[in-house]
């Protein structure tokens, strides 16, 4: 067992250098969609526990499920004027992106009581390369006692998503404009989380010069992966051990997805990243480690 400090109680405040004003007056007049409840058999599985729901969305409240329609109604409004998601209709936002981040959360509990000994409250999570706000807006929904930042490189998204979080009323979001690179040498974030997610953003060596140097030690870094991730994992072994962290655990949660299933990869942060990484910008892409 490892027990986990508090991690430094950080705040900051950010303001997008961009105006928001162009690209909104262009947007449709923004209108709710009848929305249809989705009715899923989700269930999560971990390695240890079988965790069974019907629908991850049901489990919310009343006015967490409002947060959800009224999220899943701008981000379709916007996607006529952005690339936001190929996913074009409502019920397919709930089985493809709602169900499937919501999923993740029965792998966070379980990992983080489990493995750092304390409770999941006043988490510290960042989502890195958020783009729309999956999974990281809709965790915020699900769990608005966690503190979320949403790590975003593109301008049109971040505006899209101060707007989502304003819509949605949301207190405990920062949307933070930048690449996880640069953020990851900026005292500010560097190791200041207790956990990062990431979720269709690159291949997991990739994913963790990405994400690790911005988890505090005793943290977890969770990557949403598809059904198979075995040798993506493999592949990645020396570049998560060269960020100070460990393979936790793979655990199998049920999607909508073509094969049923996705993997929610955990690692945990056993010591601090060197000092070299993240490399340059575009480095970890171009030449993985």
């Amino acid at each position: 067992m490892w027990l986990c400090k508090a991690p430094p109680n950080v705040q900051f405040q950010f303001q997008l250098p961009f105006s928001a004003r162009t690209l909104i007056k262009h947007l449709p007049s923004w209108k709710p969609n009848t929305f249809s409840r989705c009715r899923t058999n989700a269930k999560a599985l971990t390695t240890t526990t079988r965790i069974v729901s019907s629908s991850h969305f049901e489990t919310l409240d009343s006015r967490q499920q409002e947060q959800i329609r009224l999220y899943v109604d701008a981000l379709l409004q916007w996607n006529q004027k952005m690339n936001l998601t190929a996913v074009k209709e409502v019920n397919e936002v709930m089985e493809r992106h709602i169900e499937d981040s919501l999923a993740i959360l029965a792998p966070i509990h379980k990992s983080y009581t489990s493995h750092c000994n304390t409770s999941c409250d006043k988490i510290r999570l960042v989502d890195v390369g958020t783009g729309a706000g999956l999974p990281g807006l809709v965790l915020a929904i699900a769990r608005p006692e966690w503190n979320v930042t949403l790590l975003e490189s593109m301008n049109k998204r971040c505006v899209f998503l101060e707007h989502a979080v304003s819509l949605t009323g949301l207190s405990n979001v920062q949307v933070v404009r930048g690449r996880a690179e640069n953020l990851g040498h900026n005292l500010s974030f560097r190791e200041q989380f207790d956990v990062a997610v990431a979720r269709a953003v690159a291949e997991m060596r990739i994913l963790a010069e990405y994400c690790l140097p911005l988890v505090r030690v005793g943290g977890l870094f969770v990557a949403a992966k598809g059904h198979d991730p075995q040798e993506e994992v493999r592949n990645a072994e020396r570049a998560v051990q060269l960020m100070g962290a460990s393979l936790l655990q793979l655990c199998s949660v049920e999607s909508q997805s073509p094969y049923g299933k996705r993997t929610a990869i955990v690692c945990l942060k056993d010591h601090p990243t060197p000092k070299q990484y993240p490399r340059d910008p575009g480095t970890p892409a171009k030449m993985p480690l």
